[in-house]
Order: C-alpha cells, then structure tokens, then sequence
C-alpha cells in the first residue's frame, strides 16, 4: 500500500507550518515553542524553513520506502493528527491576532462583534 497521499498532505502541512509560525513570530503574535527551532529562526527564516524541508523530506523518503509496513501507516495517521492539530492551534492564533487588531483599531465595536459571534454559535 502506497502512501502518497497522505506523505503529500503531511509534507504540506509541515511547509504550512513553517510558513504560519514565521508570520506569527515575525509579526510578534506568538513565539516559536521549540527552542531549538526558535534558535534556527533567530539565525534566519531561510535557515527555519530549510531544516523544516529537509526533516519533511526525511520523513516523506522513510515512509515511502517502507509504507508497507504497518507501524509506517500508524506513524502517518498519528502524524497527520498531529500536524492537523497544529494547524487547529495556527487558526486560533489567528483569531487571536484578528481579535487584537480589531480591539486596537475598532475598540467601540468589539462588545457588539462578540454578541454577534455568540449568536451565531
């Protein structure tokens, strides 16, 4: 059984990944929580997403070498939850930075986007 699909979707995930934590750390929204990447992206953002390639490609090359064994499809299915979940905590990342925007830029207007958040859940 070939895993292409998902090795694709998770190599994306893990560039998407790299592209979001940039933005949020550059702009000051969040820090990066691995120290060691953190150390990385303190040198440059090229040298961050070079390494964040280098261990997708890595990966992506191990899988598919050895996609036929079971404990490969689990390692997918557990990195894929993983990775979606990461991109879960970038999306409340950014309605944290669209919220703070919006309370520094509309500060009269954010008790009534609230209500209206509310009302629509």
């Amino acid at each position: 059984m070939h895993l292409y699909r998902e090795v694709f979707l998770l190599f994306s995930l893990n560039l998407l990944d790299a592209i979001l934590t940039i933005v949020w750390v550059r702009t000051g929204v969040a820090p990066e929580g691995n120290q060691l990447m953190a150390s990385l992206m303190e040198h440059s953002d090229l040298a961050f997403v070079g390494i964040k390639i280098l261990m997708g490609t890595l990966v992506a090359v191990v899988i598919l070498r050895w996609g036929n064994r079971k404990l490969a499809r689990y390692g997918v299915a557990v990195a894929l939850a993983v990775y979606i979940s990461v991109m879960g905590i970038h999306f409340l990342t950014f309605l944290v930075a669209v919220t703070s925007t919006a309370s520094l830029a509309f500060p009269q207007q954010v008790p009534e986007l609230i209500q209206y958040a509310r009302a629509a859940l």
